[in-house]
């Protein structure tokens, strides 16, 4: 597999990286928290994706992990910002989510 290839994985894992990340998010939790998780959910689904799209000795480049490491982090902070928030899905989806949500629902 090319370089290219794992850093366009990278992306595309990204740009549907929150919606997953709406689903353990809480709407109470403060914007802090909430970036943290998103930034170490976007770590964890970045060396999930290296080595989805390499295997593990993909790790021996380290630029190139960097480098998928980071279109998973950029993709699913833009993808959010861009589309997932505005649209209101990613938001819908903590609430749903969120325990006590059929209580304020039903």
């Amino acid at each position: 597999m090319s370089p290219l290839d794992s850093i366009t994985t990278g992306a595309q894992v990204g740009i549907l990286l929150p919606l997953l990340t709406a689903v353990v998010q809480r709407p109470a939790w403060s914007a802090e928290v909430k970036k943290l998780v998103a930034v170490a959910a976007a770590v964890i689904a970045g060396v999930a994706t290296v080595a989805a799209s390499g295997g593990w000795q993909q790790f021996q480049n380290g630029t190139l992990t960097t480098a998928t490491l980071a279109a998973v982090l950029a993709a699913s902070q833009s993808s959010y910002d861009l589309l997932w928030k505005p649209t209101r899905v990613a938001p819908a989806i903590e609430t749903f989510t969120s325990p006590g949500a059929a209580k304020e629902t039903g």
